[in-house]
C-alpha cells in the first residue's frame, strides 16, 4: 500500500470515532435528564373527595299509603216519572243545591183529579148499597129469630152485606191509589244535592221511568272517596281497623301536590279483585268547601301506623347497588366504608333504616359520584337528619335545613 493511501484512511477512521463518541455522549445526556427529571416529579394521590354528611338521627316515622282514589258521591238519584203525562213546570234552576223534598217537576194532574173524583162516586154509590144491606140484615135477623123466614135468606143477606163492605173497600183502595198518583204529579227531591243539568224540557210527554228522566241529584258534603290497597298491605289495615281505630285519610290533588281534604277510613270491601290483587276502601270526607267534585280523580294517603324512635336518615343517603341497599359510613379517619342496610318506610325526605344503622352514625348525602369503599374524603357542612315529627335541634353557626314530608 502506497503512503498517500495510507495517510486517507486514517483521516475517515478518526471523524467515525468522532461521529460515535458523540452519540454515545448525547444518549447519556439524555438518560441522565429523563431521570432527574422522573425523580424530581412525584406522582401526587387522589385528593380527598368533598362530601356532605348527616348523622341518623331516632325519630317517628308515619306509616302510609299512597293510592289513587276517585271521588264517589254518597248518593247519586236519577229522578224518574212514576206515571205518565205532560210535564207542565219546571222547578228548579241546572246546578242549584236542593233539600230533600223541595219542589222540582210538575206533571199535569187533570186526568189523575177525574179519576178520583170518579172514584169517589162509586165509593158513595157503594156505601148506600152497604147500608141498605146492613139494615135489611138487621130485619132479617129478627125474622130468623123468630124463625119467620128460610135460613138460606137469613144467608143470602149475610153474603150480601160482606160484599157490599168489600166493594167499599175496593172503592177506597182506588182513592188512595189516585192520591198517590197526585203526589207523583209533583215531584219533589228524593235527597238533599246538586241538581245537574236539566234533562227535559216543559211541554214533552213523559211516561213512567223514561229515560233519561227529570233531572240527575247528587250528594256534594258529605261525600266519599274510594281507592285501593294492595293485597300484601291490607293484613296491617285489616287489624287497625277492625280493631276501631279511626285510621286518618289524607286526599291531594290529581297533581299529589297540595292537600285539598281529609277524611277517615269507614268502609273496606268483601271480595279482592283477582285481576290486580287489589282491595277496595272506601273514606269518608265532609267535604264542607266542597273541595272534591264527584268522580274526581285524587291522590289518597291512608296513615295505617306510626314507627316510634325509629333509624332515619336523608333519603338521598340510600343507594342502591349490586350489595342492595346500602349506605357510604364516614370513618373517624375521614373514609367511607359501604355499610349494607335493611330500609323501612319513608316519607320522602327521611328513611327507616331498620337494620344495619345506628343513631349517631353520620353517612354521606351528596358527592357520591365517585366514591367507593374505604375512599377518602372532606366533610362539607355537616347536618343531623330531621327526627320525623320531633323538630331537629338547630346548628351552631350554621342555617337549620327545611324540608316537607311528602
Amino acid at each position: 500500500m502506497s503512503a498517500h493511501a495510507v495517510q486517507t484512511t486514517r483521516p475517515v477512521r478518526r471523524r467515525r470515532g468522532l461521529w460515535i463518541v458523540a452519540i454515545v455522549l448525547i444518549a447519556l445526556v439524555a438518560l441522565i435528564v429523563v431521570h432527574l427529571l422522573g425523580g424530581a416529579k412525584t406522582k401526587p394521590g387522589t385528593p380527598p373527595q368533598v362530601v356532605s354528611v348527616a348523622a341518623a338521627k331516632q325519630g317517628d316515622m308515619p306509616e302510609t299509603l299512597s293510592q289513587l282514589g276517585t271521588v264517589t258521591p254518597t248518593a247519586t238519584v236519577n229522578v224518574l216519572p212514576q206515571l205518565s203525562g205532560y210535564l207542565t213546570e219546571v222547578g228548579y234552576q241546572e246546578g242549584q243545591d236542593v233539600a230533600k223534598g223541595q219542589f222540582l217537576a210538575q206533571i199535569d194532574p187533570r186526568q189523575y183529579q177525574i179519576d178520583k173524583q170518579q172514584a169517589q162516586a162509586q165509593l158513595a154509590k157503594d156505601q148506600a148499597t152497604l147500608a141498605q144491606a146492613r139494615a135489611d140484615l138487621a130485619r132479617y135477623t129478627q125474622l130468623h129469630q123468630q124463625k119467620s123466614i128460610a135460613e138460606q135468606t137469613y144467608a143470602d143477606q149475610v153474603f150480601a152485606v160482606q160484599q157490599a163492605e168489600a166493594a167499599t173497600k175496593a172503592d177506597q183502595a182506588n182513592i188512595a191509589q189516585y192520591d198517590l198518583d197526585l203526589s207523583y204529579c209533583r215531584i219533589t227531591a228524593p235527597v238533599a244535592g246538586r241538581v245537574g243539568l236539566r234533562l227535559v224540557d216543559p211541554g214533552n210527554y213523559v211516561t213512567a221511568s223514561s229515560s233519561p228522566g227529570i233531572v240527575t241529584i247528587t250528594t256534594m258534603k258529605p261525600t266519599t272517596v274510594q281507592f285501593t290497597v294492595p293485597q300484601n298491605a291490607l293484613a296491617q289495615v285489616l287489624q287497625r281497623f277492625g280493631g276501631g281505630d279511626k285510621l286518618p285519610v289524607a286526599v291531594y290533588d290529581s297533581n299529589n301536590t297540595k292537600q285539598i281534604a281529609s277524611g277517615t277510613l269507614y268502609a273496606i270491601s268483601n271480595q279482592m279483585a283477582t285481576g290486580t290483587g287489589t282491595v277496595s276502601l272506601r273514606a269518608s270526607v265532609p267535604n264542607d268547601d266542597e273541595a272534591l267534585f264527584p268522580n274526581e280523580f285524587v291522590n289518597v294517603k291512608l296513615l295505617v301506623d306510626t314507627l316510634h324512635n325509629a333509624v332515619l336518615v336523608p333519603t338521598p343517603a340510600v343507594q342502591s347497588g349490586a350489595p342492595g341497599d346500602y349506605v357510604y359510613l364516614v370513618n373517624a379517619d375521614d373514609t367511607v366504608s359501604v355499610r349494607k342496610v335493611t330500609l323501612g318506610p319513608s316519607d320522602g325526605q327521611n328513611t327507616v333504616i331498620a337494620s344495619g344503622l345506628s343513631a349517631g352514625q353520620t353517612v354521606v348525602i351528596d358527592g357520591m359520584d365517585r366514591l367507593s369503599d374505604g375512599a377518602k374524603i372532606k366533610q362539607a357542612d355537616a347536618r343531623p337528619a330531621a327526627a320525623g315529627s320531633a323538630a331537629a335541634p338547630p346548628h351552631q353557626g350554621g342555617k337549620r335545613s327545611h324540608g316537607s314530608a311528602s
